[in-house]
Parts: structure tokens; sequence; C-alpha cells
């Protein structure tokens, strides 16, 4: 038995695994404990979290960045009058002020015909996520609109709205008479990913709809799903929905099927071989 003393951090194995994910894995030990750097890096990224809950929404800088894409906007607030009475009632970032149900009350008779499509920005829980995120992927869907052969799709004035969580979208959509709407929304901070951006899709938009009505698209960031990617896939639902006049868990996101062809006993992908 050598007598050789144990080094004080002990490596992790499969350290290799670590470029795969931002999961904190293989991170090794001091003694029982984690090594400083790890804890160190716990609490950095912990301190990111909350800072991007807390992180005040710019709503005019972002509608600077929309316009600049040619479309309109309309600042709007919902029912949470601060960030305390956000986090502390869910229910009230579900509806808009009443003074933003009457603006958009007022404007709507400037669009008796209605709307195709109405995007919606919210701050949600990471107003950090919208900063970075929004104006790239509304950029990138304008694009693909645009290129579409054969699609029309008449845009609503765009959405800014502090304080908002998922299910505003449905009262603007509804008071815009937009037969479908999308909300970017900032998604609640993990310990890796404190700017993940979410798109939530629904067809007919109304007050009093659920989760179940909707489909979503997660975790759009640099270090999770591209801007680019997030574009194609939110299209192609988009295509789907209209063609189809539903969304939720009626309408199933197949997108990346083509990319996962197997034949049954090629032993490709087992989970996939009916």
């Amino acid at each position: 038995m050598s007598d050789a003393p144990r080094p004080p951090v002990i490596p992790p194995r499969g350290a290799a695994l670590r470029r795969y994910t931002d999961a904190r894995i293989a991170l090794g030990r001091a003694g029982h404990s984690m090594p400083t750097a790890a804890h160190l890096a716990l609490q950095l990224d912990h301190a990111q979290a909350r800072d991007a809950v807390h992180l005040a929404f710019d709503a005019q800088a972002l509608a600077a960045s929309v316009h600049a894409l040619g479309l309109q906007t309309c600042a709007l607030q919902s029912a949470a009058a601060n960030r305390a009475a956000y986090l502390q009632r869910p229910d009230l970032g579900r509806r808009l002020s009443d003074e933003s149900a009457r603006q958009l009350a007022a404007g709507r008779a400037a669009h008796a015909g209605g709307f195709d499509l109405a995007f919606v920005v919210a701050d949600g829980l990471s107003a950090l996520a919208v900063h970075r995120h929004a104006a790239a992927l509304i950029k990138a869907m304008l694009a693909r609109l645009d290129a579409a052969a054969g699609e029309r799709w008449a845009l609503a004035p765009v959405g800014i709205v502090a304080q908002g969580r998922v299910a505003i979208g449905d009262e603007i959509g509804h008071a815009l008479a937009a037969r479908c709407v999308v909300v970017l929304i900032g998604e609640r901070p993990g310990l890796s990913s404190p700017d993940s951006l979410g798109l939530y899709i629904t067809w007919a938009p109304k007050p009093g709809l659920t989760d179940a009505q909707r489909n979503c698209i997660s975790n759009v960031r640099p270090a999770g799903l591209a801007i680019d990617a997030a574009a194609a896939k939110l299209h192609q639902l988009l295509i789907q929905a209209r063609a189809r006049q539903i969304t939720g868990v009626a309408l199933k996101d197949d997108a990346d099927d083509a990319a996962l062809p197997v034949t049954a006993g090629s032993g490709d992908n087992f989970l996939l071989v009916k």
C-alpha cells in the first residue's frame, strides 16, 4: 500500500462528458464536498439566475429594435403593477391592466378585418432573454414569412408587455382579432441558462384557454436551440396551425421526423424502431 498523500481534489470520472452539456456533472470532489471552483461556479450561476428574474425590462429599447424591422408596436402592461406583485400573484401577470385593455379596445376599430398573426413579447421571468433574443427571433421569422411562396400573413402590431405571463397573449390576440398569437417570453432561469426564451403558439386566442391548447418551443438561446432553428420550427408549426386551425395537444410537432430515418432492425436507435 502506498503512503503517498492523496491530492486535495479528487478528479472526476467522465470529465470528457462535460463538453456536451452545461449540466453539473463530473465535478470531482474535495473530501465529501464539491471542489472550491465548482462551488464558486454554482454561486455565480445562482446569482445570474436571480439577476435575470429581477432585471428591469427595457421595453423602449425593444420597441426601437422592432420598429427597425418595419413593424409597429404597442406598449402594454399586465395587471401586475410591479415586479413584487408579478412574482407573488401569477394570476395578475396573465391579464392586461384596465388601461391596456382599453387601449387595445380603442384601436381595434382601426383593424376591422383582423390579423392572421400577432407577436406578443413579454418579459416573463427573464427580461435578459427577451433583450438578447426577441428581436432576432422576430427578424428571422419575418425573413421566412416573406420568402415563403404563396403565403401571406397580415401581421398585427407587436405587443410589448411588462410583467406578463404566457396567457396574456390570449387576451391580446383576442383584442386584436388575430387568428393566431405567438408569445415570446423569458423563461424561468436555470442555473446554467439565465437567458432562455420560450415561444408559445395559440390558434384562435381568447381568454380562458389552457396550456393544452398551445404549442411550446423552449430554450431558444445560443447554447440551446439556435435562433434560425427556432424560427424554422415556429414557421412549420404556424403553417400547420393555419391549415388545420388548431394548436396544442392536437397539433404534433413532427418537423424533425424526416431527420431521423430509422429502418427496423438497423440498430441505429432502438427507441425509434417500431
